[in-house]
């Protein structure tokens, strides 16, 4: 028990003092802001056409609740599925591989720790959701009960799924991390779709592990019985709209059913069984095939077996000679070659699919949804674009090298760029055909855009993580088409021009932010 207990105290303290963390937890306060927008705001996180609900106790507090719980389970597990990969980096898990610890208990402390970190954010969200009521509410009274038990039944078993997700993907999936966002992205827009399109009383409380089902299905049987109306869809998520007239209508909350209760026990239980089915496949940190594939050789070898390959010393004579380049060439065609070559081979046949699909569909369809999509299935490409060289610990030599200001931070800046551009160029080509240079520079600035903001943050954060969190959120927005999030200029904008300004200063920005503090690095190693 002292073994799990120091690593959850240690894991979670370190992932709580970092810059990641420390960011995304103001971004959640803002959010959780967001949760419970006034009467004359453009628009809703639970929408029901024509009906606005009063901001009592029940309403806020639910809603917060049910808000905070879908938020975290989708940006949540960007935060807390590296807790395995870090002990990998940081070779803390040979230690631990060589300790008495059994896998499960080792997977398990990481897993109590993911949930703490989530647990730690949505507990901020629950005092925010407390102050938005006196905030947003008028003469209605505070019952702390209609704050504490939605947090309880619907945040709590759904961080608990989420967190051992995110092992059991780190176990399966190991370094493949953009397959783990694709999986775990696709299952839950699974449960978002069954959740949205079940009946009342279907009885599938059991399949929604976030157990919103019976939230909307509240409010859509008081709306229909008090209002003698036939609504059969209740939307939530952040939904922009122009303000229309709409009835108000007072939510006192919903009756716990017995099943319903169950089933959040259930979904906590599948967590942790999650977790011990995990630990049979577990490596233990035994993870090099090519070290492997040495002992056998050398095993063989003491048995008397002829080895295939022995290693053999360096001849300098068939090296190739030294040939001195002090261009930025050589480094853009070798950075462009590494991110071409990250990641799984079979994963650029969806890729490749992606692309040619921008052709053939229709355009705006390609521009809203495909490219942000394709752009975002190669997060992990940009996220480590300027801080692969400290992960692997070789920075002492880059940041000693020739200009590194000049040659190297520029040629993995122009090489991520140029990668991002041949992403889009089905869509760039198909609005040359229709002579559209504006959208063709907003796609331009864009692809400029996510790969200077990669860089910036993980400069000023020394990981990936802010950037994978923030990426997300802004194709998120994106694909919800909110106007303030579309950096690819696929929507409408009352004043285009100053919305794209606005966009090639934040590159400049970026691009400030960057250099500068690269420079301040490199000089003080």
């Amino acid at each position: 028990m002292r073994y799990i207990y120091s690593i959850v105290k240690a894991d979670y303290l370190q992932r709580t003092r970092s810059y990641a963390f420390l960011i995304t937890l103001g971004l959640t306060i803002y959010v959780a802001y967001l949760f419970v927008p006034p009467v004359t705001a453009t628009y809703t996180t639970l929408n029901v056409p024509g009906y606005r609900a009063a901001f009592n106790s029940a309403w806020v507090g639910y809603v917060s609740a049910m808000m905070s719980t879908v938020m975290l389970s989708f940006y949540g597990f960007l935060l807390v599925n590296s807790g395995i990969k870090k002990d990998i980096e940081t070779e803390v898990g040979l230690i631990i591989a060589t300790t008495s610890i059994s896998n499960f208990r080792y997977l398990l402390s990481k897993f109590l720790s993911n949930f703490l970190v989530l647990l730690s954010i949505a507990s901020i969200t629950f005092l925010m959701s407390m102050v938005m009521f006196f905030v947003r509410s008028s003469g209605f009274p505070f019952i702390f009960s209609n704050f504490l038990f939605p947090y309880l039944v619907y945040a709590l078993p759904a961080l608990f799924v989420v967190a051992s997700l995110a092992v059991v993907a780190e176990v399966f999936l190991g370094k493949r991390s953009i397959l783990q966002f694709i999986v775990y992205f696709f299952l839950c827009g699974l449960v978002m779709a069954n959740i949205q399109s079940q009946s009342p009383n279907s009885g599938t409380a059991l399949l929604d592990p976030f157990g919103l089902s019976g939230l909307t299905n509240s409010i859509k049987e008081h709306i229909n019985s008090e209002f003698n109306e036939n609504i059969k869809q209740v939307s939530f998520g952040f939904i922009f709209s122009k303000p229309k007239p709409f009835q108000t209508f007072v939510w006192n909350g919903m009756s716990w059913e017995g099943m319903f209760l169950f089933s959040r026990i259930l979904w906590i239980t599948f967590a942790i069984g999650l977790v011990y089915f995990s630990s049979f496949f577990f490596h233990r940190f035994d993870i090099n095939p090519r070290a492997r594939k040495t002992k056998k050789i050398f095993k063989n070898n003491d048995e008397g077996e002829k080895p295939s390959t022995i290693p053999s010393g360096i001849n300098r004579g068939l090296m190739p000679p030294v040939v001195t380049d002090y261009s930025i060439l050589p480094f853009l065609k070798i950075e462009f070659l590494l991110l071409v070559r990250k990641g799984n081979k079979l994963f650029w046949l969806l890729i490749l699919a992606l692309w040619l699909s921008m052709f053939f569909a229709p355009l705006s369809i390609s521009h809203i949804y495909l490219l942000p999509v394709l752009l975002f299935l190669q997060v992990s490409r940009w996220s480590d674009i300027a801080t692969k060289e400290k992960t692997s610990r070789v920075h002492y030599f880059s940041y000693a090298s020739y200009r590194p200001l000049v040659r190297m931070l520029p040629a993995q800046l122009m090489a991520g760029i140029l990668f991002a551009i041949i992403l889009a160029i089905p869509v760039l080509l198909r609005y040359l055909l229709v002579l559209d240079v504006f959208s063709m520079l907003y796609i331009l600035n864009g692809a400029v855009l996510i790969i200077l903001s990669a860089a910036c943050l993980g400069i000023l954060s020394g990981g990936s993580k802010l950037y994978e969190i923030l990426f997300f959120l802004l194709t998120y927005c994106v694909l919800n088409q909110i106007p303030f999030a579309d950096y690819l200029g696929s929507q409408q904008h009352p004043n285009p021009q100053h919305f794209l300004l606005i966009l090639v200063l934040l590159n400049v920005v970026f691009a400030l932010v960057s250099f500068i503090v690269r420079g301040y690095q490199a000089r003080h190693l």
